[in-house]
């Protein structure tokens, strides 16, 4: 005859699975999201000319004049 499993018998794997489903799930819904937002860049030059110097013309358009 053999042995019959039930529904209520495998419950609980059922459930199991589900919940192991659904975190893969949000977990890959994390990483995709944080992917698309991209790393945050953070500068550390200070690209400021002091308040004491007088913007000209060779401040403005090269870009490697400090």
């Amino acid at each position: 005859m053999g042995i019959h499993y039930t529904f209520g018998a495998n419950k609980g794997s059922r459930l199991m699975e589900k919940k192991a489903k659904r975190e893969k799930k949000l977990a890959e819904k994390r990483a995709k999201k944080q992917a698309k937002s991209g790393p945050t860049i953070k500068k550390n030059e200070d690209n400021t000319i002091p308040l004491n110097e007088t913007i000209t013309l060779a401040h403005l358009t090269d870009p490697d004049n400090k």
